[in-house]
């Protein structure tokens, strides 16, 4: 039951200088968008309003002509967007990478391309920075469109132990001990005030940008899933801390991509393969990494059955067209709701 690890110290995540020079006292995002489809601009322009931000950085890993063309009229209108394009799909994590050195702003924000932020999010994430000091990384509350906690935005470090706990549910054994403790934590009591978790997911991760550099960045090992969690893991093991906010509210869209959910879920297998081996080889026998392996395949194997059974149908039936547009109206109302709510802050104040 002991969640000690000895990571390997090896990254191949591209190289930042240390003593880089931040010239914007702002903040930067970076949002990596593949096939995303139209709930991109909503996403932007949600961006695009918030106070304290220096500039927005879009690597495009490769979307569709019409909608970088809007994307295209969107930074004739905002001059703070700047679009990375042209490089193909390089993953999540060299895409963030790629983003980070262009990057100038002393704080920065990995955001995913279907998340929609309330007005005032990034104002209210950079006052909790000057406020807690202590803090590395910031996580908000990530919401589904129907206002419930998403999985992801707090959750403890990926172990073989948590993950045991959370595939079999041995919290309910003894949910009160602290060896018991569930990987991911949404269904938890919700944090009503500001609290340190293990671990946060990339839809929305805050920190100053020199963390981001002294980490070496994203470890482009990882071409889509678990680079986040790896990311947590090299950040708890230097001593930093990451803070739960949950009085900011950020709707995360999720399956917006027109990706088949297999590949996805494949990607996802094998990411979890490298995560395990690159931090537990040290402390656990080859016998029972093997184990982890062939029991993350077989959960592969078993998942693929019924989503290639529901993908298929939503390719015959047009389902998935019309939950695209079902997305987008969510999308368009939650952006119209957060300008109202933040409009009726400014008035307040």
């Amino acid at each position: 039951m002991d969640n000690d690890f000895s990571p390997t110290e090896t990254f191949t995540a591209t190289s930042f200088h240390s003593n880089r020079e931040l010239s914007g006292r702002g903040c930067s995002v970076i949002i990596v968008s593949y096939r995303t489809g139209p709930i991109l601009i909503a996403c932007l322009r949600s961006v695009l309003v918030q106070d304290g931000l220096h500039q927005v950085i879009l690597v495009d890993n490769g979307n569709t002509t019409k909608l970088m063309r809007e994307v295209q009229d969107l930074a004739l209108e905002f001059s703070q967007l700047e679009i990375l394009s042209g490089h193909g799909n390089i993953g999540f994590a060299a895409a963030c990478n790629l983003g980070a050195k262009r990057l100038s702003g002393q704080f920065m924000l990995l955001l995913n391309p279907d998340c929609v932020m309330p007005k005032n999010s990034l104002r209210m994430a950079l006052s909790t920075f000057a406020d807690r000091p202590d803090a590395s990384v910031i996580s908000v509350r990530i919401e589904n469109a129907n206002g419930t906690e998403q999985r992801g935005g707090r959750r403890n470090l990926m172990t073989p132990w948590t993950c045991l706990v959370e595939l079999f549910r041995l919290d309910r054994l003894a949910p009160n001990h602290p060896q018991f403790k569930r990987l991911n934590l949404n269904e938890t009591e919700p944090h009503r005030s500001i609290t340190v978790i293990q671990c946060t997911t990339g839809a929305f991760m805050m920190m100053r940008s020199q963390t981001y550099f002294d980490l070496n960045g994203m470890d482009e090992d990882y071409f889509l899933h678990v680079e986040d969690v790896d990311f947590c893991m090299r950040l708890a093991k230097s001593g930093g801390r990451i803070l739960y906010v949950p009085d900011i509210r950020v709707m995360h869209l999720k399956s917006t991509s027109r990706v088949s959910p297999i590949s996805i879920e494949l990607y996802k297998t094998k990411s979890a393969i490298i995560y395990f081996r690159k931090h537990f080889k040290p402390a656990y026998s080859d016998l029972l990494l093997n184990l982890i392996i062939i029991s993350i395949y077989s959960r592969f194997l078993v998942r693929s059955i019924p989503m290639t059974i529901s993908w298929l149908a939503q390719k015959i039936w047009g389902l998935r067209d019309r939950r695209d547009a079902e997305v987008q109206i969510a999308a368009v109302r939650a952006l119209e709701e957060s300008t109202t709510v933040a409009s009726r802050t400014i008035a307040d104040e």
